[in-house]
Formats: C-alpha cells, structure tokens, sequence
C-alpha cells in the first residue's frame, strides 16, 4: 500500500514538474514571437526562478518519503526555507543582468507558480 502512496505523489509531483516546463516554454514562445532578445531572456530567467527552487523542494521533500512524521515536517520546512531563500538569491542574480524586461520576468514567473494552483482545481 506505501508503494502505491508514493508511485501515486510522484506521479503528481512529476506531472506538476513537467506542466512548469510546459507552462515556461509557451510563455517564453509567446515572447519570443512578439519580443526581442531580450524578452526572451527575461522570460527564460523569471521561469529559471520559479522553476528551480520548485524542483529542489520536491526533490528535498522526496528524499523524506516513508520515513516517520517528524522528519517530513522538518524536511518541509527546510525545503520550504531553502526555496525562499533560492528564489531570492536568484531574483538578486537576475537583477545584475543588463536589459532585464520586468513584464516578461514576472509574467513567466508567475505563470509558473500558476501551475500549482490548477493542479489543486483538477484534483
């Protein structure tokens, strides 16, 4: 039964992983066809610092599964602390970039993080 538990969240976490990709690409496309260069590097940077410390939240989180509640709650929040503090490490890094486009950034960034929201509605 844990197994199927577990084939069951990664399977979601995957999925949730793989519709960021999807999400970044089409967004970045859109910029691409109506921006130039640079859009397109604001684009791809605002999905990098969605995209990243997603991933190593999850990969945090999983490294816990099947092991006792108290370690999966501290590994949350770790994850949870370590994503914040990634995404504001890499917002700092971006920033040094010359030419940086705010509404292309933002817009990939926060469709990114969008994902999550429809993937609660769809369960």
């Amino acid at each position: 039964m844990e197994s199927i538990v577990a084939d069951s969240k990664d399977s979601t976490v995957s999925k949730i992983i793989s519709y960021q990709i999807l999400m970044i690409i089409i967004m970045t496309s859109g910029f691409a066809l109506t921006g130039g260069r640079s859009a397109v590097l604001s684009a791809v940077l605002g999905g990098a610092a969605a995209f990243i410390p997603n991933l190593y939240f999850a990969l945090r989180v999983h490294r816990t599964a099947g092991q006792e509640a108290r370690k999966i709650v501290r590994s949350f929040y770790a994850g949870e602390s370590g994503k914040l503090l990634l995404t504001a490490a890499l917002f700092f890094m971006i920033f040094q970039f010359p030419n940086i486009e705010i509404l292309p950034l933002l817009s990939v960034y926060i469709a990114a993080l969008s994902v999550f929201w429809f993937a609660l509605l769809m369960r």
